[in-house]
């Protein structure tokens, strides 16, 4: 069984500040030879400016600041994180259930490609957010001040082209966007890179799923409570040949009852080793790396790595200025090879 580890970042200054920090954050960090592994050398940096200022100029603030703190020209800081005309990746899992009160979701993954961050983020030029980063500034998934929590979930690379990747888009969202109708809007309007779910839900009771492909978004509601996995259910001809896992996991999600369930109990339920929501086949790039669930009504986020001790805090609070005490959350992975003692 090996360790690993996530750190918080509290960020409250300027967007071009927090970039820098985080920037700083990232030196020497095993996860920037990953990228540097996987990107471009180089982008249209000019076309991703365009499409940064239309729909979350203060990311493209963040990216120059980043830049900064990595001592990278804004070039190459743009190839590596900006999330724009990224090769294709190998597939990630992830499984989301939404209700009136809470959202709650598990992100399965690889080790070797997670960035091993959790941030705190309050700028005065966007919404405050809290999330995972992946590929820096984007987001796996997460929440706003507004009590908007969104994440991505990979379908398919059918159609791919360049364009911006979901976990940018989930980041766009999130600094933007106050509600599900909001979010809905701004992701028929970017241009997906490839076939990704989104589930999002809002403070005041809607969710959806946004089957977003680099050509058509659809979007599908629901009234009490959905449940969001790795295949399209309107896009059928996008999804991948075999979606058996995907289908197993929305039956269970399916056979819960929602409407009975607590953010705090559903939370459990995601993080549960013995849940069939949880994986351990990190060397197949299907392990669950960590659960993030928020509650609608008291505002509070619940989140922990694999195997790990639960962070609880109100997010509320933090908005109004009070910072939280964890400075990292440590999680514990069975059967992989690699020694992941520090990510």
């Amino acid at each position: 069984m090996s360790e690993y580890h996530v750190r918080i970042l509290q960020l409250r200054e300027d967007a071009r500040a927090n970039g820098y920090s985080l920037g700083r954050s990232l030196q020497g960090h095993s996860i920037v030879q990953a990228f540097e592994a996987m990107t471009k050398p180089e982008i249209d940096t000019d076309r991703m400016r365009g499409i940064y200022r239309t729909f979350a100029p203060v990311l493209l603030e963040e990216l120059e600041g980043l830049a900064e703190g990595l001592k990278l020209p804004f070039g190459r800081a743009a190839a590596l994180f900006s999330g724009y005309d990224v090769p294709k990746i190998a597939a990630m899992g992830c499984s989301a259930l939404m209700t009136r009160g809470f959202y709650a979701r598990n992100y399965d993954f690889a080790p070797e490609f997670y960035d091993g961050l959790f941030t705190l983020s309050q700028t005065g030029q966007g919404y405050a957010t809290a999330g995972y980063n992946l590929q820096g500034i984007g987001r796996h998934d997460g929440v706003n001040e507004k009590g908007l929590a969104a994440g991505l979930h990979f379908v398919s690379f059918e159609g791919y082209r360049t364009g911006v990747s979901p976990w940018i888009s989930v980041r766009m969202v999130l600094e933007s966007c106050a509600t599900v109708e909001e979010a809905a809007d701004m992701l028929r309007s970017i241009p997906h890179a490839a076939c990704y779910n989104f589930s999002i839900g809002d403070a005041h009771g809607s969710m959806a799923v946004a089957e977003a492909s680099p050509d058509q978004v659809l979007i599908r509601t629901g009234e009490e409570a959905m449940a969001c996995v790795n295949h399209y259910e309107t896009l059928t001809g996008r999804n991948r040949p075999s979606i058996e896992h995907s289908l197993r996991r929305k039956r269970y999600l399916e056979s819960l009852d929602p409407e009975r369930l607590t953010a705090a109990e559903a939370f459990d339920i995601f993080k549960n080793r013995q849940s069939p929501l949880f994986f351990t086949d990190y060397d197949q790039l299907f392990g669950t790396l960590h659960t993030f669930a928020y509650s609608y009504e008291d505002g509070v986020v619940l989140t922990s790595l694999a195997q790990g001790r639960p962070l609880e805090f109100s997010f509320r609070e933090w908005v109004q200025g009070k910072d939280i005490e964890a400075r990292e959350l440590t999680g514990r992975i069975d059967g992989t090879r690699r020694d992941l003692s520090r990510n």
